[in-house]
């Protein structure tokens, strides 16, 4: 198995305090930061933009793994592969020409990643993850933090470990949605190795930052046997 990435989610960050934050991060040794981005239409939900992104990246040298639930994506392509070093995940089912999309996306320099709603099936995506440096499996319906996990998306983490073990693809497995205690081993077991950590587990409330941070990585080393 890959070593397991853990990419905090800054939605479910306290913005007054993001810098202590983004040090606690640092610190951590945190692979990624997970910033969604979502207008209103795609995903039923207003958050982030590529002005935050490149303010995170001028302070942070952790990458991006900016998740793009939006319409007309390829309009936005060019000011989030901006940022420094940055994943950018987009909906096939968002876009006319996901494909395009993907290529476009490291034409700029970004790394491309593909992202499989509850809604769509892992057969929509197959034919672009040798495009892709990651895919983004959601385990809830795009839009809010604290949903409760849709059961079977875990087999469509199976199913693409499977596909990518076959194909002798190279490509992340990310998990988005209720990373909870109680599912992380579910979701490393299917094959994930890249967690969205977010009100589930190291925001949970129950323990500062730092503590579920500490807490998590001896769940993953007790689950898989590495840090």
């Amino acid at each position: 198995m890959k070593p397991v990435k853990v990419s905090p989610s800054l939605m479910c960050a306290d913005i007054l305090d993001l810098k202590r934050e983004l040090d606690i991060f640092a610190e951590t040794g945190m692979d990624l930061l997970h910033v969604d981005i979502m207008d209103g239409h795609y995903a039923p939900n207003f958050t982030l933009g590529p002005d935050f992104c490149r303010r995170i990246a001028e302070h942070s040298s952790i990458p991006l793994d900016i998740h793009l639930m939006i319409e007309n994506v390829d309009a936005f392509i060019p000011a989030f592969a901006k940022v420094r070093n940055a994943i950018l995940c987009v909906h096939p089912e968002a876009g006319y020409h996901p494909l395009r999309s993907l290529e476009l996306i490291r034409k700029l320099g970004a790394h491309p990643a593909v992202a499989v709603s509850p809604a769509t099936s892992v057969e929509t995506v197959k034919h672009l993850l040798p495009q892709a440096e990651m895919v983004c499996v959601m385990t809830v319906n795009p839009g809010y933090a604290g949903q409760k996990l849709i059961p079977q998306t875990l087999g469509k983490i199976e199913e693409l470990t499977r596909f990518a073990e076959i194909e002798g693809l190279d490509a992340d497995i990310e998990v988005d949605g209720n990373v909870s205690w109680e599912n992380i081993p579910k979701m490393l077991d299917a094959g994930a190795n890249v967690l969205v950590a977010g009100t589930s587990c190291i925001y949970d409330g129950k323990q500062g930052l730092k503590e579920n941070i500490l807490r998590l990585r001896e769940l993953i080393e007790a689950h898989t046997g590495s840090s």
